[in-house]
């Protein structure tokens, strides 16, 4: 009886409304961080244009749109990744083993150094492209969500794996014998305007669209932020990760058609140490390695950070091999960047 009096006495003298506050970032920190970049864009340009009056005409401007958009569509699918809290190291060999066995099951064999078997038309490469970018971002999320294995170790491993089976089928050879079909995406133009640049608009705008209007968009950030509490709150949380990693698949096999039109050849090495410019400018554009936080937007003008920095060294002739060094300077920057404006350290 003694006990229960003094535990009410406790209770009634306990502030009820007492809480801990949370560091959190707010809403107008949240916005800051989504355009933080623009800044930066905007010195790079007027850096650029003092290095060479010719940067900012209209034909460099659609050249450097034109080269962002492989690496815009691989950052949009690792972007989507990290949301939920993992991440595909295999995007980079996506984009090029997945055009490679399209090319090598639609061409027959001529007798030159890359003999395809000639089973389908030309016309099916594309779409064949883009059904072996699904095929491997199953297999991916199959070992990571059923198997229970690390992501990073999985993708990892998928990355040599693939990279290997590229240069056996190519015979580590570059290859020029293309069909039409899968020329097209990275060479034509709509309205003046590459028609790679309109397909990286229109699917970025359809990612921010559906993560800020839509249940199974949102659903991302849930997981991402804490997945035993989406599961709770009646997320499938398992089929909507094993999704992300098949769209993720497609939109780099995707990058890899940009790549093939655009060059008009498939390297042998195509996409290889891709990955590390991807999450360059995913985690400059605020895309956080431990998953919930981040914008698309934010990822987009990371992409054009960098393009614009190896645009910026071409004309102010500044030797290439200074590349990874400034990428690296960049991703440290971003991660005390991100320190400060979210509160949280990055892992």
């Amino acid at each position: 009886m003694v006990s229960e009096m003094a535990d009410r006495v406790v209770e009634r003298e306990t502030p009820a409304a007492v809480e801990v506050p949370t560091r959190r970032t707010g809403p107008k920190l949240a916005r800051f961080r989504d355009f933080a970049l623009i800044p930066v864009i905007g010195l790079l340009l007027v850096a650029g244009f003092v290095a060479s009056p010719f940067f900012l005409t209209l034909d460099n401007m659609v050249a450097v749109l034109q080269q962002s958009t492989e690496l815009s569509l691989v950052v949009l699918a690792e972007a989507l990744i990290l949301l939920v809290a993992r991440m595909d190291l295999s995007l980079e060999s996506t984009v090029g083993l997945a055009p490679v066995i399209a090319v090598w099951l639609v061409l027959p064999a001529h007798g030159s150094r890359f003999n395809g078997l000639g089973l389908l038309p030309g016309w099916t490469a594309v779409p064949l492209c883009l059904a072996i970018g699904a095929l491997i971002g199953a297999l991916n999320g199959l070992l990571v969500l059923k198997v229970r294995l690390n992501a990073f170790i999985v993708t990892l491993g998928m990355l040599i794996t693939l990279r290997g089976l590229q240069i056996a089928i190519t015979g580590g050879q570059s290859v020029f014998e293309l069909p039409s079909s899968i020329k097209y995406l990275g060479r034509a133009a709509w309205l003046g305007v590459p028609v790679s640049v309109w397909i990286c608009v229109v699917l970025f705008a359809v990612g921010i669209v559906a993560l800020s209007w839509f249940r199974h968009g949102r659903s991302l950030y849930a997981i991402g932020g804490n997945a035993d509490a989406a599961r709770a709150a009646g997320i499938r949380v398992e089929r909507v990760v094993w999704v992300v990693f098949i769209v993720g698949s497609i939109l780099a096999a995707l990058a890899g058609i940009l790549f093939v039109g655009r060059l008009g050849s498939i390297a042998a090495g195509q996409g290889a140490g891709m990955i590390f410019r991807v999450f360059a400018a995913a985690v400059i554009g605020g895309i956080s390695l431990n998953g919930g936080r981040g914008t698309l937007f934010g990822a987009l003008t990371g992409v054009l950070v960098l393009v614009l920095i190896d645009n910026v060294m071409v004309y102010g002739g500044v030797p290439p091999v200074w590349e990874g060094f400034l990428d690296g300077v960049i991703i440290l920057g971003a991660l005390v960047v991100s320190r400060f404006t979210s509160g949280e350290a990055q892992d």
